[in-house]
């Protein structure tokens, strides 16, 4: 065998069926789309439409809320994965822990209004974090290893009023 001898097995590559290039080719004349109607003429953006019945899109009841003018976007980020980062030396424990610390660790993406750390996994070492919210079990596991946690001024005011009430 040379290299100049090398080919593909025979069927391997199939040229695409090339339409409307002659009644020879089997696709000629109407290209397949058969004579007359909508459909055999270009532009056609039909789909989801069912000759006049009611859409089933439209038929189906819709569900649920979605708050999109007014919902928080917090980028999630797990305890778990904020001690694997101290463990990688991507995160200085010592230092407060905030958005800008977790984003430039690769661990809080996006986030438009600041950081959420949730329980997910173990946190070993005493850190300090300044974060937008904290679930109620990673702020105890984040207190047991002796570390703090700062949340803005309006949340807490927030949080107290409604643990008073």
């Amino acid at each position: 065998m040379k290299l100049n001898e090398i080919r593909d097995n025979d069927g391997a590559r199939k040229l695409r069926t090339r339409v409307g290039r002659g009644i020879g080719s089997g696709k000629g004349k109407t290209g397949g789309r058969g004579q007359k109607g909508q459909k055999s003429r270009s532009g056609v953006a039909i789909k989801g439409f069912e000759g006049g019945q009611m859409p089933l899109h439209m038929r189906i009841p819709k569900r649920g809320f979605n708050n999109t003018k007014f919902a928080k976007d917090y980028a999630e980020v797990n305890l778990g994965m904020i001690q694997k980062a101290i463990d990688a030396g991507k995160l200085d424990a010592g230092a407060v822990i905030d958005h800008q610390a977790l984003k430039a660790a690769g661990l809080a993406r996006g986030g438009r209004d600041g950081v959420r750390v949730l329980a997910k996994g173990e946190l070993t070492v005493k850190a300090s974090f300044k974060v937008a919210g904290v679930s109620r079990g990673a702020r105890e596991a984040i207190e047991k290893v002796g570390g703090s946690v700062e949340l803005p001024q309006a949340r807490e005011a927030e949080s107290a009023q409604a643990a008073s009430q």
